[in-house]
């Protein structure tokens, strides 16, 4: 499950909500999104007002990216959750189909297209941050797409249209931990055995 990154501004303590969290440490996040259906937004989303979240999937196959706007207040967030297949670290990316859902948290709304089939993102290139090297690596991310079909809510009664996004925000990609072999079976010898 992701959860948000909290980079923090130079100067500002990690974590402590004392300034805003940043999608990108070094600048340049943003999401522009259209939304038409059962709810008519447009978004220009900015950096400082972003908390975002990006890592592979659990089963290695694509990357999962989580962004979410400003608090509109009591807890309320919009977020984009994408799911973006067939992409591999460092590698740019064309015509991948991706899976979007959008929740609407504090409000118990959740709109989800259910599988990569109704949304492709166009292009996706990725730009290597901070120190190479090292068990987790930041990729700085730019994609831009669209949906030819509404995400739904469960009961199917309400439909939301993202008819294009284009986002920039990190990933970041873990290593994983090696196995740890099984132990050695202990073999008693006998008494007198060398």
């Amino acid at each position: 499950m992701l959860g948000f990154a909290t980079a923090a501004p130079a100067g500002s303590a990690a974590g402590t909500g004392a300034h805003p969290t940043r999608c990108v440490a070094e600048g340049g996040g943003s999401l522009r999104a259209r939304l038409r259906g059962s709810v008519d937004l447009d978004f220009n989303w900015d950096n400082a007002d972003m908390l975002c979240d990006g890592e592979l999937r659990p089963d290695g196959s694509g990357l999962r990216v989580s962004i979410a706007g400003p608090d509109r207040g009591a807890g309320k967030r919009i977020r984009f959750v994408f799911g973006i297949s067939g992409v591999r670290e460092g590698s740019a990316a064309q015509s991948r189909p991706t899976n979007l859902t959008l929740l609407f948290d504090g409000e118990q709304r959740i709109f989800s297209t259910r599988g990569d089939r109704s949304c492709m993102t166009d292009s996706l290139t990725q730009q290597r941050l901070g120190t190479p090297g090292g068990t987790e690596r930041r990729w700085r991310i730019q994609a831009s797409g669209f949906c030819l079909a509404p995400a739904a809510t469960l009961r199917q009664d309400a439909r939301i249209l993202v008819s294009r996004f284009d986002f920039t925000t990190q990933v970041i990609y873990r290593d994983n931990p090696a196995p740890t072999p099984p132990a050695a079976p202990h073999s008693a010898k006998p008494d007198g055995a060398r």
